[in-house]
């Protein structure tokens, strides 16, 4: 059974729901008034959009959890489930159920890894997942429940979801589970998620990377043996050379912080606080 992902319903509009929340963290208007502007076109997508990005080049990541979307998924193994379900914050899931849901006449939709057939060893997996099914099959006409029955089938039965997760909580999934080191299917899954937002939200899609992406970390911190086997590897920077700075400056080779410095740290300045927030309510 193929993956089918489809994006069924999203916050009515993204862009505008995180403009409004990143505004209202940096301007003395009221949620009102700043729809209110809005609604006037006094602010255009184009001004919303380089409003957020820059709000999300800080590191300010909280309104993003304001936006959500809901995904069927359908055709994925068990394998798959089990790990997806341990993404637990800001996504919920209603899974197809084996306890509920009998496979009557013994047969079930399955998933035969690509691997398994450049191995030849196609049909000797087949034969195994049949031989799982006729025993089900037996277990299930002899009366025992579907929910024990169900003991017997392996990791690759597909399975079906209905997702409900935030934009922070996708972003999340993205960072880990577009990774190459992730489990193929996994990626297959969450490259498909990003391609159902990018073809209505592309500007939200952007940041639907692996977490080496120039907007995520930017840099790979799996282990440098990784990093040197990994496909896209060598277009991000390992994280030992970062910490190669950190290194020198331990040596004394980067400038220290002098006592001006940190006057200038302790000074309670208004054009620090200015630049701190970004834009300023006037400008808006």
């Amino acid at each position: 059974m193929a993956i089918e992902v489809t994006l069924s319903d999203h916050t009515h509009d993204p862009l505008r729901s995180l403009y409004t929340a990143f505004r209202v963290c940096y301007s003395s208007f009221t949620p009102a008034q700043i729809e209110a502007r809005i609604e006037r076109d006094r602010i255009t997508r184009d001004e919303m959009q380089e409003f957020v990005s820059a709000r999300l080049a800080t590191g300010h990541s909280s309104p993003l959890a304001q936006v959500w979307f809901e995904f069927g998924i359908s055709g994925v193994t068990r394998a798959f489930s089990h790990q997806f379900v341990r993404h637990h914050i800001g996504i919920s899931f209603e899974q197809q159920s084996q306890r509920y849901v009998t496979y009557k006449d013994g047969t079930y939709p399955f998933t035969v890894p690509e691997s398994i057939r450049r191995a030849g060893k196609e049909e000797a997996y087949n034969q195994a997942i049949e031989a799982a099914g006729k025993t089900y099959l037996e277990l299930i006409e002899a009366g025992v429940p579907a929910e024990d029955a169900r003991f017997l089938l392996p990791n690759a039965t597909n399975t079906n979801f209905k997702v409900s997760v935030n934009y922070l909580e996708l972003m999340h999934i993205a960072d880990q589970r577009l990774c190459t080191r992730a489990q193929w299917e996994f990626r297959k899954v969450v490259a498909m998620m990003r391609s159902e937002v990018k073809k209505l939200f592309p500007e939200l899609a952007t940041y639907l990377q692996p977490k080496c992406g120039e907007f995520r970390l930017g840099y790979c911190d799996e282990s440098y043996a990784d990093w040197e086997g990994c496909p896209i590897g060598r277009k991000r920077p390992h994280k030992s050379t970062l910490f190669a700075l950190y290194e020198q400056s331990k040596k004394g080779a980067l400038d220290v912080l002098s006592d001006t410095d940190y006057q200038t740290i302790e000074a309670d300045e208004p054009g620090v606080n200015e630049m701190r927030e970004g834009v300023k309510d006037e400008a808006f």
